[in-house]
């Protein structure tokens, strides 16, 4: 059983206790009921009570070694004056300070002119003592120590130099010297319309701030913006042809792909060409299929035409060169991942258009389209091509009508496409010869899935089409962006007929 703690106070009244109390004698608490103190002594207290006085401790409990910390004893805070005086107040310029010499020199004053009243905290409280001088450190002579309480020296002495010089008079203000300020010319709010400095060659420029240049990472020097991957978004534009290209809001990279050429016909006539290849998402490497399949189908037309071969015959023998490049990418190892339908061969789509000065040549294997938009807008548009899709084969055999087929959720698998494991080629050729001017518009569906009808379309054409190819491409990949653009958009703008100066190879 543990002993009962003596106490020198009765821990609730304060009443003196003698030794061997179990009550206090005068409000009856029990003393049995107070813990003993703990065997330690911290030197700060954690729980926010104030400490016991150092008499109390000393009485109720016997000496302890001392602590190996020691302690420090701070001055207690006066207590609050009731009468609403406020306490003297301390600044800094009341605290001597020591200067960079070692010698001790009172706080910093400002002197005030003669006659004016002291400061609140001059008038109420006297300087404190001066501190003892540093030992190594005299006095300068001529200079006795302060007294104790010295008072305010006057503010004009021999040996006194104001920190501040007295303000001159006033000067009219009409009579005040004016002051040119250099203008200094801010840069246009919009690089797009600053005179921008053409980059070396092999440099390129920073397409968010149009100054800085882009280094070997594809970030710019000036801004530090990322610049888009090549295919990201491509523009191109010839005599008589032009075509962009955009990798839409939705998908992380561009799987489209286009080419544009002009070339001449054994008789001199120009012949423009333009090949659009769209990537099967749903393939590997789509993305390579549709180079492949632009770059091959492009280079047979150009070897052809030349030589006499009809236009559309070389369409369709370009269409062949473009699946076996696009058969060349499958891997060789397929066979042995037929269980394993996520492993496919790459598979594309195309679709391609020739312009003579007196013909219109479209081939296609797909879903992608052409459209014709005569430039006399009182003309019919039309469009020159039937998709290798579900729904076409639907409306086709009759079982729906147009906007009942294109409303269901399969309506864009394809039917027919470029790729090794694709059902037997069918390459699909047309050959027209328009009576009046117009353009042609060839596009992936990431187009006219916002202008489906030959209508829309034509509506969307601005009407310079036939002298701006490449705005009006702009403009067509514009409204497919600001309509969601939820995939690829790639369109190549033709004007019919196709200008004397085409020709050429580009």
């Amino acid at each position: 059983m543990s002993q009962m703690p003596q106490l020198a106070a009765c821990p609730s009244c304060e009443e003196p206790l003698e030794s061997g109390d179990r009550f206090c004698g005068a409000c009856g608490y029990d003393l049995s009921a107070v813990p003993a103190p703990p065997d330690d002594h911290p030197t700060i207290t954690m729980n926010g009570s104030a400490p016991r006085p150092p008499s109390a401790a000393a009485e109720a409990a016997p000496a302890a070694p001392a602590a190996p910390v020691t302690a420090v004893d701070w001055p207690v805070a006066p207590e609050a004056d009731s009468s609403g005086t406020p306490a003297a107040v301390v600044l800094p310029a009341d605290i001597e300070g020591r200067e960079s010499g070692g010698s001790d020199s009172p706080g910093v004053r400002f002197d005030r002119p003669a006659g004016s009243p002291a400061p609140p905290h001059a008038q109420s409280s006297a300087l404190p003592p001066e501190r003892p001088q540093a030992q190594g450190h005299a006095r300068p002579p001529g200079h006795p120590p302060a007294p104790a309480h010295a008072p305010a020296r006057p503010a004009a002495e021999p040996d006194e130099y104001p920190l501040a010089a007295p303000l001159p008079p006033e000067i009219p203000a009409d009579e005040l010297p004016t002051v040119e300020v250099p203008t200094i010319e801010a840069s246009p709010a919009d690089p797009r319309t600053a005179d921008l400095v053409t980059p070396a060659a092999g440099l390129k420029v920073c397409v968010a701030c149009r100054a800085g240049q882009v280094d070997r990472d594809g970030y710019c020097e000036n801004c530090g913006h990322a610049q888009p991957r090549e295919r990201d978004h491509m523009e191109q534009e010839l005599d008589a042809v032009a075509a962009v290209s955009d990798r839409g809001l939705r998908h992380h990279r561009n799987e489209d792909a286009f080419t544009v050429s002009a070339t001449a016909l054994p008789d001199g006539a120009p012949a423009v060409v333009a090949i659009v290849c769209d990537g099967v998402s749903s393939a590997t490497r789509p993305d390579e299929a549709s180079l492949a399949a632009s770059r091959a189908a492009n280079e047979s037309l150009l070897a052809a035409l030349p030589c006499g071969t009809h236009p559309q015959q070389a369409m369709h023998d370009a269409i062949l060169a473009a699946a076996e490049a696009v058969n060349s990418l499958a891997d060789p190892a397929a066979p042995s991942h037929e269980h394993q339908p996520h492993v496919n061969a790459p598979a594309c789509t195309l679709v391609g258009a020739v312009v003579t000065p007196t013909l219109l040549v479209v081939g296609w294997v797909g879903d992608s389209r052409v459209y014709w938009v005569p430039v006399d807008r009182s003309a019919p548009p039309a469009r020159l091509t039937e998709d290798d899709s579900w729904a076409a084969q639907m409306v086709a055999a009759g079982l729906m009508n147009e906007a009942e087929a294109y409303a269901d959720e399969r309506a864009h698998a394809i039917t027919g496409w470029l790729g090794a494991d694709s059902y037997e080629l069918e390459p699909h050729t047309a050959s027209f010869k328009p009576d009046r001017p117009g353009v042609v518009v060839v596009c992936t569906d990431g187009l006219w899935n916002y202008a489906e009808g030959a209508e829309e379309m034509a509506e969307v054409v601005p009407a310079d089409a036939a002298e701006r190819p490449l705005h009006c491409a702009q403009v067509l990949v514009g409204h497919a962006l600001d309509g969601g653009g939820h995939d690829n958009v790639t369109v190549a703008v033709l004007p019919f007929p196709a200008p004397q100066q085409g020709a050429g190879s580009a």
